[in-house]
């Protein structure tokens, strides 16, 4: 988060809401909804993705919901953590899972 503050909901419509805020990180798997709730006037976030192949956004249609039901496995790990790099804490958690 770049500046600002929101209360954003991820994991879909039953997941959780939580309150983020500047200088915040959320890293979300492949395929995770995310929903702003709401949030300050001034509210900044910047969205990035690994090096691979192109991402794909798609709106909540049952059609998109069962082609991403397929698609999701198979996008691949990063190689590194996007925060930390190569030793970073998300790199070992990912190789557990």
């Amino acid at each position: 988060v770049a500046r600002g503050q929101a209360q954003v909901r991820f994991g879909g419509d039953h997941g959780q809401a939580c309150e983020i805020s500047a200088g915040d990180v959320a890293i979300l798997p492949a395929g995770t909804g995310h929903q702003c709730i709401s949030s300050s006037p001034d509210f900044c976030v910047v969205g990035a993705y690994p090096p691979g192949p192109a991402m794909h956004v798609t709106r909540p249609t049952p059609e998109n919901h069962a082609k991403a039901l397929q698609t999701i496995p198979a996008v691949k790990l990063p190689q590194t953590d996007p925060v930390r790099g190569a030793g970073g804490p998300l790199v070992m958690l990912w190789k557990r899972a």
